[in-house]
């Protein structure tokens, strides 16, 4: 049998295997999206049950995610400690659990400590189906990837007509009850269909100094991003900035012993790759506060004429995603990353003029479609190629480097813009509001053009011969 064909009878035998173990890791990171997506659109219908003020109930989401920053940074020690299969089904019980003590509170704060905890858990939901797909789809991460983003990135759009229907028929404490058959169910299949993995585990010392530096680092930052015209936000950067830097040389020194072996970076396709997901999910999460901003100040649009507007984005999204996997096996990683970071280039480049010139509905709604279809076509062949540039054994710290890479770039790259958008605000006090709006656009150009050419040092074909062994400055088998 030709070379070819035995590739293909492989590939029937295990695909169905694949999209078994794709199912199970697809439904835990979409229910964890879902989750928080439904608590975020309910906050003031839970001011008014628990008799508490916005700002109080607002750490419900507020320490759910600083809560999941925390556990980031233990994602790959535990899967070398314990296996990916029971982290992942230890964490689905533990959600499923935390999520029916939400339920069951008492009070604001109760629900808050309950969130909490919910997020110390919800925190290693994401990476590890994240791990379970790369693992099982080998050479085809690509196209599963693209599928299993889909879910994903439907719970945004379904999360506000599951909680208004959920807040209409029955109490708030339906808002967490409702992961409770889903949670079950989960876990049944993750218990049946996920793969036992106790032969991978490289059982590891817990660096708690570098845990006690990174962990910290991460939720002070995150902390300080969202309160930076505030003292204590600037003083939570500052120590995030000391904090991180110590952890740096710490892990420099520990090498393979650290919390995140650094020397993973000395893989220029890696480094690369991570840099281009940085990146695109800073250009992405930035743009999504701008264009809002612009919509309801500038354009005048009431919150739901800026909604319907904005679904236009998602829409490019939904459209795009599904057709990464075969254009990568088509064009190559860098190909279709490049492409990507100039198609939503092109999608931001008319909110300059807008600026200028006066708001034009169709225009915004054309430039935000296109825009959508090109921050879909970067992060998939981005996180493929970092993938396939570590060795097998090193994929868990590599999915824990990854993570965190993405929890940061969007926090990173808003502050930058919300910062200097305040600033030219402020100095240009007697020019249009419009003006400052352009400037801040022009700014969030300007990386693009960053992320474009970070996607430029992405090998050009991530594929099986690059996840061999190789020395650290290799190409990949396809050419870099």
């Amino acid at each position: 049998m030709t070379e070819n064909g035995e590739e293909q009878r492989e590939a029937a035998q295990t695909a169905p295997h694949l999209w078994k173990i794709s199912s199970v890791a697809i439904l835990g990171a979409f229910l964890a999206q879902m989750d928080a997506t439904i608590v975020n659109v309910s906050l003031s219908s839970l001011a008014l049950e628990l008799h508490t003020t916005l700002s109080n109930i607002q750490w419900v989401t507020s320490g759910y995610l600083l809560a999941l920053a925390l556990t980031l940074p233990l994602s790959g020690w535990l899967v070398d400690r314990i296996g990916l299969k029971a982290v992942y089904l230890w964490s689905f019980a533990a959600f499923t659990l935390t999520s029916a003590l939400c339920g069951l509170a008492w009070s604001a704060n109760s629900l808050i400590g309950f969130r909490i905890l919910q997020g110390v858990s919800g925190g290693l939901l994401a990476p590890m189906a994240q791990l379970l797909v790369v693992r099982a789809a080998k050479d085809r991460m690509t196209r599963v990837l693209s599928f299993a983003a889909m879910p994903v990135l439907l719970a945004p759009l379904l999360g506000p007509t599951i909680a208004g229907a959920l807040l209409h028929f029955a109490s708030w404490r339906w808002l967490f009850l409702v992961n409770l058959p889903f949670g079950a169910l989960a876990f049944t299949l993750a218990a049946l269909f996920l793969p036992q993995d106790r032969h991978e585990r490289r059982p590891r010392r817990l660096d708690l100094i570098g845990l006690g530096l990174l962990s910290p680092s991460i939720v002070l930052f995150l902390f300080g991003s969202e309160r930076l015209a505030a003292p204590a936000g600037l003083a939570a950067l500052t120590l995030s900035a000391l904090l991180f830097g110590v952890f740096l040389w710490w892990a420099r020194k520990r090498k393979d012993e650290a919390i995140v072996d650094l020397r993973l970076f000395k893989d220029r396709f890696f480094s690369a790759a991570v840099g281009a997901t940085f990146l695109s999910q800073g250009v992405s999460f930035a743009g999504q506060m701008l264009v809002p901003a612009f919509l309801m100040r500038v354009a005048d649009l009431s919150p739901g004429g800026t909604g319907l507007l904005l679904a236009a984005q998602g829409l490019g999204m939904m459209i795009s995603y599904p057709l990464v996997g075969s254009l990568v096996e088509r064009l190559g990683n860098r190909l279709v990353s490049v492409g990507g970071a100039l198609t939503s280039l092109a999608g931001t480049l008319p909110f300059i003029y807008l600026s200028g010139h006066g708001p034009a509905h169709t225009l915004i709604a054309g430039a935000l479609f296109v825009r959508g279809m090109g921050l879909s076509c970067i992060g998939i062949p981005s996180i493929s190629a970092a993938y396939v540039s570590v060795k097998r054994e090193n994929l868990p710290m590599a999915t824990t480097t990854l993570n965190i890479v993405m929890r940061m770039g969007g926090p990173t790259l808003t502050t930058i813009c919300a910062t200097f958008l305040g600033w030219r605000l402020t100095a240009s006090a007697t020019a249009p509001v419009s003006t400052a709006y352009g400037a801040a656009f022009v700014l969030l150009c300007g990386f693009h053009l960053v992320l474009c050419a970070a996607a430029m040092r992405l090998p050009r074909r991530a594929g099986r011969a690059s996840a061999q062994p190789r020395p650290a400055s290799a190409e990949t088998g396809n050419g870099g």
